[in-house]
Protein backbone atom coordinates (compact mmCIF):
# COMPACT_ATOMS: atom_id res chain seq x y z
CA UNK A 1 0.00 0.00 0.00
CA UNK A 2 1.24 3.48 -0.90
CA UNK A 3 1.25 5.21 2.48
CA UNK A 4 2.50 8.68 1.54
CA UNK A 5 0.88 11.63 -0.20
CA UNK A 6 3.07 14.71 -0.51
CA UNK A 7 1.14 16.95 -2.91
CA UNK A 8 -1.94 18.76 -1.63
CA UNK A 9 -3.30 22.25 -1.17
CA UNK A 10 -5.27 23.98 1.56
CA UNK A 11 -7.13 27.23 2.11
CA UNK A 12 -3.75 28.93 2.40
CA UNK A 13 -3.74 28.91 -1.41
CA UNK A 14 -6.33 27.51 -3.83
CA UNK A 15 -7.47 24.57 -1.72
CA UNK A 16 -10.76 24.22 0.12
CA UNK A 17 -9.90 22.84 3.55
CA UNK A 18 -7.53 23.54 6.44
CA UNK A 19 -4.19 21.79 6.89
CA UNK A 20 -5.62 19.92 9.86
CA UNK A 21 -8.55 18.70 7.73
CA UNK A 22 -6.06 17.29 5.23
CA UNK A 23 -3.94 15.66 7.92
CA UNK A 24 -6.95 13.98 9.53
CA UNK A 25 -8.14 12.75 6.12
CA UNK A 26 -4.71 11.21 5.56
CA UNK A 27 -4.93 9.53 8.98
CA UNK A 28 -8.38 8.15 8.15
CA UNK A 29 -7.04 6.74 4.88
CA UNK A 30 -4.23 4.90 6.61
CA UNK A 31 -1.29 6.99 5.42
CA UNK A 32 1.87 7.12 7.51
CA UNK A 33 3.16 10.38 5.97
CA UNK A 34 1.34 13.45 4.69
CA UNK A 35 2.86 16.52 3.07
CA UNK A 36 1.09 19.82 2.55
CA UNK A 37 2.57 21.68 -0.42
CA UNK A 38 1.15 25.19 -0.68
CA UNK A 39 1.63 27.06 -3.94
CA UNK A 40 4.67 29.31 -3.74
CA UNK A 41 4.17 33.04 -3.92
CA UNK A 42 4.24 34.32 -7.51
CA UNK A 43 4.56 38.10 -7.64
CA UNK A 44 2.97 38.34 -11.10
CA UNK A 45 -0.15 36.32 -10.21
CA UNK A 46 -1.48 36.26 -6.64
CA UNK A 47 -4.84 34.71 -7.53
CA UNK A 48 -4.03 31.12 -6.52
CA UNK A 49 -0.88 31.12 -4.40
CA UNK A 50 0.00 31.62 -0.75
CA UNK A 51 0.35 35.26 0.18
CA UNK A 52 3.74 36.38 1.41
CA UNK A 53 2.41 37.51 4.78
CA UNK A 54 0.73 34.13 5.37
CA UNK A 55 3.72 31.88 4.72
CA UNK A 56 5.28 32.14 8.20
CA UNK A 57 1.91 31.23 9.73
CA UNK A 58 1.58 28.33 7.28
CA UNK A 59 4.97 26.95 8.32
CA UNK A 60 4.19 27.41 12.01
CA UNK A 61 0.83 25.65 11.66
CA UNK A 62 2.37 22.66 9.91
CA UNK A 63 5.01 22.38 12.62
CA UNK A 64 2.27 22.49 15.24
CA UNK A 65 0.33 19.74 13.44
CA UNK A 66 3.48 17.63 13.21
CA UNK A 67 3.79 17.76 16.98
CA UNK A 68 0.08 17.31 17.62
CA UNK A 69 -0.24 14.16 15.50
CA UNK A 70 3.29 12.78 15.86
CA UNK A 71 1.99 9.46 17.20
CA UNK A 72 -0.52 9.02 14.35
CA UNK A 73 1.17 10.33 11.20
CA UNK A 74 4.31 12.12 10.06
CA UNK A 75 3.44 15.64 8.86
CA UNK A 76 5.73 17.48 6.42
CA UNK A 77 5.65 21.13 5.46
CA UNK A 78 6.31 21.45 1.74
CA UNK A 79 5.93 23.95 -1.05
CA UNK A 80 4.99 23.62 -4.70
CA UNK A 81 7.57 25.99 -6.11
CA UNK A 82 6.59 27.46 -9.43
CA UNK A 83 9.42 27.80 -11.93
CA UNK A 84 9.01 31.58 -11.92
CA UNK A 85 8.61 32.04 -8.16
CA UNK A 86 11.43 33.81 -6.38
CA UNK A 87 10.26 33.14 -2.82
CA UNK A 88 12.93 31.38 -0.70
CA UNK A 89 12.43 27.67 -0.01
CA UNK A 90 14.93 27.17 2.82
CA UNK A 91 12.34 26.70 5.57
CA UNK A 92 10.33 23.97 3.84
CA UNK A 93 10.85 20.23 4.35
CA UNK A 94 10.68 19.49 0.62
CA UNK A 95 9.99 21.13 -2.73
CA UNK A 96 7.76 20.12 -5.62
CA UNK A 97 9.02 21.86 -8.75
CA UNK A 98 6.29 22.78 -11.21
CA UNK A 99 5.77 24.84 -14.34
CA UNK A 100 2.39 26.59 -14.41
CA UNK A 101 3.34 29.32 -16.90
CA UNK A 102 5.33 29.94 -20.00
CA UNK A 103 6.99 33.33 -20.31
CA UNK A 104 7.10 35.28 -23.55
CA UNK A 105 8.78 38.65 -23.21
CA UNK A 106 7.33 40.12 -20.02
CA UNK A 107 4.11 38.12 -20.21
CA UNK A 108 3.43 35.08 -18.02
CA UNK A 109 0.92 32.79 -19.70
CA UNK A 110 -0.79 30.18 -17.48
CA UNK A 111 -0.93 26.77 -19.14
CA UNK A 112 -3.61 25.28 -16.87
CA UNK A 113 -6.23 28.01 -16.59
CA UNK A 114 -8.22 27.66 -19.80
CA UNK A 115 -8.05 26.56 -23.43
CA UNK A 116 -9.06 30.07 -24.45
CA UNK A 117 -5.94 31.56 -22.84
CA UNK A 118 -3.73 29.04 -24.62
CA UNK A 119 -5.44 29.55 -27.96
CA UNK A 120 -5.04 33.32 -27.68
CA UNK A 121 -1.36 32.90 -26.77
CA UNK A 122 -0.78 30.70 -29.81
CA UNK A 123 -2.12 33.42 -32.08
CA UNK A 124 -0.46 36.34 -30.28
CA UNK A 125 3.00 34.94 -29.68
CA UNK A 126 3.51 31.86 -31.88
CA UNK A 127 1.97 32.79 -35.22
CA UNK A 128 -0.71 30.14 -34.85
CA UNK A 129 1.81 27.36 -34.25
CA UNK A 130 0.53 25.51 -31.17
CA UNK A 131 3.49 23.11 -31.18
CA UNK A 132 5.88 26.03 -30.76
CA UNK A 133 4.01 26.84 -27.54
CA UNK A 134 4.25 23.20 -26.44
CA UNK A 135 7.98 23.16 -27.22
CA UNK A 136 8.54 26.25 -25.07
CA UNK A 137 6.58 24.63 -22.25
CA UNK A 138 8.64 21.43 -22.28
CA UNK A 139 11.88 23.39 -22.67
CA UNK A 140 10.92 25.15 -19.44
CA UNK A 141 9.93 21.90 -17.71
CA UNK A 142 13.29 20.41 -18.66
CA UNK A 143 14.94 23.08 -16.52
CA UNK A 144 12.62 22.83 -13.49
CA UNK A 145 15.00 20.81 -11.29
CA UNK A 146 17.92 23.12 -12.01
CA UNK A 147 15.78 26.21 -11.35
CA UNK A 148 13.81 25.14 -8.27
CA UNK A 149 16.18 22.54 -6.73
CA UNK A 150 13.10 20.43 -6.20
CA UNK A 151 12.76 17.01 -4.61
CA UNK A 152 9.78 16.01 -6.80
CA UNK A 153 8.90 16.95 -10.40
CA UNK A 154 5.27 18.10 -10.46
CA UNK A 155 2.67 17.22 -13.11
CA UNK A 156 5.14 16.87 -15.97
CA UNK A 157 2.59 17.37 -18.79
CA UNK A 158 0.30 19.96 -17.17
CA UNK A 159 -0.13 21.63 -20.55
CA UNK A 160 -2.36 18.70 -21.56
CA UNK A 161 -4.86 19.39 -18.76
CA UNK A 162 -7.73 20.14 -21.16
CA UNK A 163 -6.78 17.71 -23.92
CA UNK A 164 -9.69 15.33 -23.30
CA UNK A 165 -12.31 18.07 -23.14
CA UNK A 166 -11.15 20.34 -25.94
CA UNK A 167 -8.06 19.10 -27.80
CA UNK A 168 -5.97 22.10 -28.77
CA UNK A 169 -3.17 19.90 -30.09
CA UNK A 170 -2.40 16.27 -30.90
CA UNK A 171 -0.37 14.54 -28.20
CA UNK A 172 0.85 12.07 -30.85
CA UNK A 173 2.22 14.81 -33.11
CA UNK A 174 5.96 14.23 -33.75
CA UNK A 175 6.95 17.67 -32.50
CA UNK A 176 5.00 17.25 -29.26
CA UNK A 177 6.45 13.80 -28.66
CA UNK A 178 9.97 14.98 -29.44
CA UNK A 179 9.57 17.91 -27.02
CA UNK A 180 8.41 15.87 -24.04
CA UNK A 181 10.94 13.12 -24.63
CA UNK A 182 13.75 15.67 -24.71
CA UNK A 183 12.50 17.03 -21.38
CA UNK A 184 12.42 13.55 -19.84
CA UNK A 185 15.91 12.79 -21.17
CA UNK A 186 17.27 15.83 -19.39
CA UNK A 187 15.29 15.46 -16.16
CA UNK A 188 16.18 11.81 -15.52
CA UNK A 189 19.83 12.82 -15.21
CA UNK A 190 19.00 14.54 -11.89
CA UNK A 191 17.54 11.35 -10.34
CA UNK A 192 14.56 13.32 -9.00
CA UNK A 193 11.26 11.42 -9.02
CA UNK A 194 8.40 12.36 -11.31
CA UNK A 195 5.00 12.32 -9.67
CA UNK A 196 2.08 10.34 -11.01
CA UNK A 197 -0.46 13.06 -10.26
CA UNK A 198 -4.15 12.11 -9.98
CA UNK A 199 -5.41 15.65 -9.34
CA UNK A 200 -6.88 16.31 -12.78
CA UNK A 201 -8.85 13.05 -12.52
CA UNK A 202 -10.35 13.94 -9.15
CA UNK A 203 -11.36 17.37 -10.44
CA UNK A 204 -12.94 15.97 -13.60
CA UNK A 205 -10.54 17.28 -16.25
CA UNK A 206 -8.88 14.03 -17.29
CA UNK A 207 -9.30 10.28 -17.10
CA UNK A 208 -5.52 9.70 -16.95
CA UNK A 209 -2.98 11.07 -14.50
CA UNK A 210 -0.12 13.42 -15.24
CA UNK A 211 2.00 12.13 -16.92
CA UNK A 212 -0.02 9.80 -19.12
CA UNK A 213 0.79 6.12 -19.45
CA UNK A 214 2.97 6.51 -22.55
CA UNK A 215 5.11 9.06 -20.76
CA UNK A 216 5.27 6.91 -17.63
CA UNK A 217 6.55 4.00 -19.71
CA UNK A 218 9.22 6.22 -21.29
CA UNK A 219 10.30 7.63 -17.92
CA UNK A 220 10.65 4.10 -16.54
CA UNK A 221 12.55 2.94 -19.62
CA UNK A 222 15.00 5.80 -19.11
CA UNK A 223 15.55 4.81 -15.49
CA UNK A 224 13.39 7.54 -13.98
CA UNK A 225 11.71 7.20 -10.61
CA UNK A 226 8.02 7.79 -9.89
CA UNK A 227 5.85 8.51 -6.86
CA UNK A 228 2.10 8.89 -6.43
CA UNK A 229 0.61 12.29 -5.63
CA UNK A 230 -3.04 13.30 -5.30
CA UNK A 231 -2.63 17.07 -5.79
CA UNK A 232 -5.73 17.16 -3.60
CA UNK A 233 -7.49 20.51 -3.18
CA UNK A 234 -10.00 19.07 -0.71
CA UNK A 235 -9.83 16.52 2.08
CA UNK A 236 -11.97 14.02 0.17
CA UNK A 237 -9.33 13.67 -2.54
CA UNK A 238 -6.30 12.88 -0.40
CA UNK A 239 -4.61 9.75 -1.86
CA UNK A 240 -7.14 9.78 -4.72
CA UNK A 241 -7.10 6.56 -6.77
CA UNK A 242 -3.77 5.49 -5.26
CA UNK A 243 -4.97 1.89 -5.19
CA UNK A 244 -5.55 2.01 -8.96
CA UNK A 245 -2.13 3.41 -9.85
CA UNK A 246 -0.11 1.70 -7.15
CA UNK A 247 0.90 -1.13 -9.53
CA UNK A 248 2.81 1.40 -11.64
CA UNK A 249 4.93 2.18 -8.59
CA UNK A 250 5.34 -1.40 -7.42
CA UNK A 251 6.70 -2.44 -10.80
CA UNK A 252 9.78 -0.29 -10.26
Amino acid sequence: MIAKDLHMHTAYCDGKDTPEDMVLSAVDKGLDTVGISGHSYTFFDESYCMQKEDIPRYIAELRYLRAKYFDRIHVLCGVEQDYYSDYPTDEFDYIIGSVHYIKVGNEYIPVDESVEILRAAVQKHFGGDVYALCELYFDTVADVVEKTRCDIIGHFDLISKFIEREPLFDTEHPRYVKAWKAAVDRLVTYDVPFEINTGAISRGYRTQPYPDEEMIAYIKAKGGRLILSSDAHSKENVAYKFEEYEPLINEL
